[in-house]
């Protein structure tokens, strides 16, 4: 009976209603698109960093972390590739040369990371062919011959077969210098490795370098991505002398990003419902105001303070979950579709997203849990909501009530 009483005051008026439902709904479908879309983003980001930048595991020599010294090459680099290789929860593997030096070009000069790579593991483990936007990608017939980005491009002026001059310390402290042409040039998402990474053959570099054929670094990608702390103390206990990093630990910000983003986008959605339940309030405040004179007389017949306070609490309720399920089922439709072809925004944050690393298509993406999570803060929102009205019900005297025109 009092839940009927309800329903039928919500739609007295008619276009009051309708216009807190559409609020509510709107506020939500909002508020669940920007949760999904940080979210797409934020996974995207962690795919494309773990499988084109810095894998699931790094493993160096622990002095080499310090200062970059190539001195500090891992010992029988090549066997343990070959052995990780076979490891079964091993998906690619891929052993680098590093060295931080120069670059110069006939019209500037540019800081670098060198990479010598061999180009089939490379590929397998970040997809770097497919990364080419001029020219071609290195083969292991090729003799000093290097790929740099787009940007690095630009910055030195250079194309396609121009000879640039790679000038970096060797193992004995001395500066050596070689000469390369570019083959290849790369195009990536994330702008800084673009400007910064450059990539050749790493018997070139290791010949250079004078450190015979030793890996500096030796990245891996896994199979199954939950296996990823069992399988860090698993090489950590085998190669006792070398640092075992997990993405999570080369890249601490990115951890705290994922870590924090939950609760980050649960408080964002609270904040919307606070927003909105000001607005609930001030039109369920209104009804009661208008209805003063009724409120008088039901009360003058008997209508106790409870079933007064259940009903306003009621007509409350009772709209903003109407509102729920219409807002959450366009955020589904809206989260789903564009989740699928994706949300192209390389024309306004292009350049942008590129600097931090993301890519400027997003596909959003929200579980079904918070689906579940908002139902339950939009209930709570619509219970605190009634609270206000109904108490300024229960304050109204019966007698003054009723003589009100």
């Amino acid at each position: 009976m009092l839940a009927q009483l309800a329903w039928k005051n919500i739609w007295r008026n008619k276009a009051r209603s309708l216009i807190v439902i559409t609020a509510v709904a709107l506020g939500l479908w909002a508020g669940s698109f920007i949760m999904a879309y940080a979210f797409g983003m934020i996974d995207q980001r962690l795919k494309d960093a773990i499988e084109t930048e810095i894998s699931h595991l790094q493993i160096h020599h622990p002095e080499y972390q310090e200062d970059n010294d190539a001195l500090f090459a891992i010992p029988n680099s090549a066997q343990k590739v070959q052995m990780l290789s076979s490891h079964p929860s091993v998906k690619s593997v891929a052993g680098r040369v590093l060295i931080f030096g120069m670059i110069n070009s006939p019209s500037s000069t540019a800081g670098g990371k060198l990479i010598g790579i061999d180009p089939e593991m490379e590929h397998q483990l970040t997809q770097l062919q497919d990364q080419i936007s001029e020219g071609q990608y290195l083969t292991d017939d090729d003799r000093n011959k290097i790929i740099i980005g787009e940007k690095l491009a630009k910055k030195l002026k250079v194309k396609l077969r121009s000879k640039v001059v790679l000038t970096f310390q060797d193992v004995n402290k001395d500066i050596v210098a070689g000469a390369f042409r570019v083959k290849g040039i790369y195009k990536s998402h994330n702008s800084a490795i673009e400007e910064l990474n450059i990539y050749t053959l790493g018997r070139d570099l290791s010949k250079l370098l004078g450190n015979g054929s030793e890996y500096h670094e030796i990245a891996l990608l896994l199979n199954n991505a939950e296996e990823l702390d069992v399988f860090q103390n698993e090489i950590h206990q085998t190669f006792q002398e070398l640092t075992v990093e997990s993405w999570k630990d080369i890249s601490p910000e990115l951890r705290l990003m994922i870590e924090t983003m939950d609760q980050s986008m649960i408080i964002f959605l609270a904040i919307i419902l606070v927003a909105l339940s000001f607005g609930i309030v001030n039109t369920m405040l209104m009804a009661v105001l208008e209805r003063v004179r009724e409120i008088g007389m039901l009360m003058a017949i008997g209508m106790n303070q409870i079933r007064l306070f259940g009903m306003i609490s009621l007509e409350t309720i009772f709209m903003v979950m109407i509102a729920a399920p219409f807002g959450l089922l366009l955020a589904y439709v809206t989260i789903e579709y564009l989740g699928k072809y994706g949300l192209d925004l390389s024309s306004i944050y292009g350049e942008g997203y590129a600097q931090y690393g993301f890519k400027s298509m997003i596909y959003p993406d929200l579980a079904f849990e918070y689906y579940i999570r908002i139902m339950v803060l939009v209930l709570i929102t619509a219970i605190l909501s009634s609270i206000y009205p109904a108490i300024t019900a229960l304050r109204l005297n019966p007698i003054t009530a009723i003589r009100k025109i």
